[in-house]
């Protein structure tokens, strides 16, 4: 497991990159792994070919037998912009105004007018929302989701140390409460990459291939049985290492 230091420098890295907009760098790499896989799981239809050409260019190229899906690719370019300004804020503690703030950069855009008012963009949800479709699960209605949220970051205590079970805990609770009408799993999976690095512990992308289990644990959990869930996150937390270890030279075990 990486030290404390060494969870710094992918901190320091990732910052310094960020400002420096390097090509073929660590955060260059993060910004196409996180985008692609948190989509995805959500059943994005951007590929990962497609996210590096968004990223780098704005646009897709594509043959002509494939449909592209606005909002699929402005979500894409839009994970971009809520990855940046989570670094931005990384070394503050975490708040319900920063949570908004990740959910109107991810969903910016990606509806009309009447549609934004319904959805409620950058604020908490309106209308009863679930998780799942043939096993739902229910979510905190509309009007207790302002005081859940504060009773979650109380009980959270966000400026005190963690490790990486608190930051997984804090998940779950955030998942169940489900506190936006839509986005909720993104915004979720950027609230823990941040606060591993806030928290000095190592930060993960869950991939597309982890979905069944990482869906599951998070079911599992809320039963508190949590080790499917946290296995699933260890597991995507050293892959994480793996290409940290590839792009920074000096960081090892």
């Amino acid at each position: 497991m990486f030290r404390i230091m060494e969870i710094s420098k992918v901190k320091e890295a990732l910052l310094e990159q960020k400002k420096l907009n390097l090509k073929g760098s660590l955060y260059h790499q993060t910004q196409l792994l996180f985008s692609y896989h948190t989509n995805a799981i959500e059943g994005s239809t951007i590929t990962e070919d497609e996210t590096e050409q968004l990223y780098q260019t704005g646009t897709i190229i594509t043959n002509n037998e494939k449909v592209i899906v606005i909002s699929d690719a402005k979500e894409t370019q839009n994970h971009f912009e809520l990855f940046r300004y989570m670094l931005d804020t990384v070394n503050e503690p975490l708040t319900e105004k920063l949570m908004r703030k990740f959910h109107s950069l991810l969903k910016e855009g990606t509806y009309t007018e009447e549609q934004k008012k319904y959805y409620n963009v950058g604020g908490y949800k309106i209308r009863e929302n679930a998780i799942g479709i043939l096993d739902r699960w229910v979510t905190t209605p509309p009007k207790d989701v302002p005081k859940e949220m504060e009773q979650l970051l109380n009980d959270y205590e966000p400026s005190k140390p963690k490790i990486l079970e608190d930051i997984i805990d804090f998940h779950v609770k955030f998942e169940s409460i489900h506190p936006f009408s839509d986005g909720n799993g993104r915004v979720g999976r950027a609230i823990m990459f941040r606060e591993c690095l806030y928290h000095n512990v190592m930060p993960f992308v869950i991939e597309l291939r982890n979905k069944p289990f990482y869906m599951q644990g998070i079911k599992e959990y809320r039963k508190d049985e949590k080790e499917r869930l946290t296995e699933t996150c260890i597991n995507s937390q050293d892959n994480y290492i793996k290409m940290c270890e590839f792009f920074l030279n000096g960081i090892d075990d």
